[in-house]
């Protein structure tokens, strides 16, 4: 073999070579986010994926539609759902593994900025004729089913539902019905009030946590994981100091959720 043909196998075995060590450092890692913890999850993610040289793809959306897709697709890495009743349910059906507490989701009355309607921080509002009112929607996301189980518990689910102008899937279209101007109150997360292209247009009226008890949210380990080792990574990563912050920022945490963080079980 002459000497040009010898340096042309050696190019073309190195090119091969580089090509095959950059495809498997280029890890990709998938997510299923419900939509409330969109935020802090994205910046968790920035953060990570520069530390582990990997991408990271988020799916988000309505809690059971997102498990629905993990069932169906049997891909993924991570879960994240609205409340702690999703790893409850389907934690038998074996596509959730390891499960971490990240911080907690709770519910109140959400109005246009300001009140102008005066509505009082009261869930019997909800059955009121005289408020225009949106709701979740208890078969797609976590929000409908922490609302079914919030008025439940105060005695006025059915009369709240027929009450509606209509059913959302997800908490970011709950917000988008009152920022428009097409309903008076809803019921939703707490945290989604805190998100700058939000607070200027709606603000939370606390609701007595008799009724509307925090719920837990856990990051879960999927069985489907192409990449478990990391995905833990991603997981130590987000309860760390660091994480715990970023979830403190965007509502998920407050000042005595940090103080017991490491004691909270579920």
């Amino acid at each position: 073999m002459s000497i040009f043909k010898r340096l042309f196998v050696f190019i073309i075995l190195g090119f091969v070579i580089s090509f095959n060590v950059l495809a498997e450092e280029k890890k990709e890692l998938l997510f299923y986010i419900g939509i409330t913890m969109v935020k802090p999850m994205n910046e968790l993610a920035q953060n990570f994926k520069k530390k582990c040289q990997c991408d990271i793809k988020i799916l988000q959306g309505g809690s059971q539609d997102l498990y629905e897709s993990v069932k169906s697709s049997k891909k993924g890495d991570l879960y994240l759902a609205g409340s702690l009743s999703y790893r409850q349910k389907y934690l038998s059906e074996g596509f959730l593994l390891d499960g971490a507490f990240v911080g907690y989701n709770k519910v109140a009355l959400v109005v246009a900025k300001g009140n102008p309607k005066q509505i009082p921080a009261d869930l019997s509002v909800l059955s009121d004729k005289n408020y225009r009112v949106v709701l979740g929607n208890v078969e797609s996301g976590s929000i409908g089913d922490e609302t079914k189980k919030v008025l439940m518990k105060f005695g006025n689910y059915e009369e709240a539902i027929l009450n509606t102008v209509y059913l959302v899937p997800d908490s970011r279209n709950l917000t988008k019905a009152i920022k428009d101007g097409e309903a008076d109150v809803g019921l939703n997360w707490f945290a989604t009030t805190f998100w700058v292209d939000n607070n200027k247009f709606v603000e939370p009226l606390v609701i007595n946590e008799k009724y509307a008890e925090k719920e837990i949210l856990v990051l879960n380990l999927l069985k489907t994981s192409k990449y478990p080792e990391l995905t833990k990574e991603f997981i130590k990563y987000a309860t760390s100091q660091e994480g715990r912050a970023i979830f403190h920022k965007y509502g998920f945490l407050d000042d005595n959720d940090l103080k017991n963080f490491d004691n909270i079980k579920f």
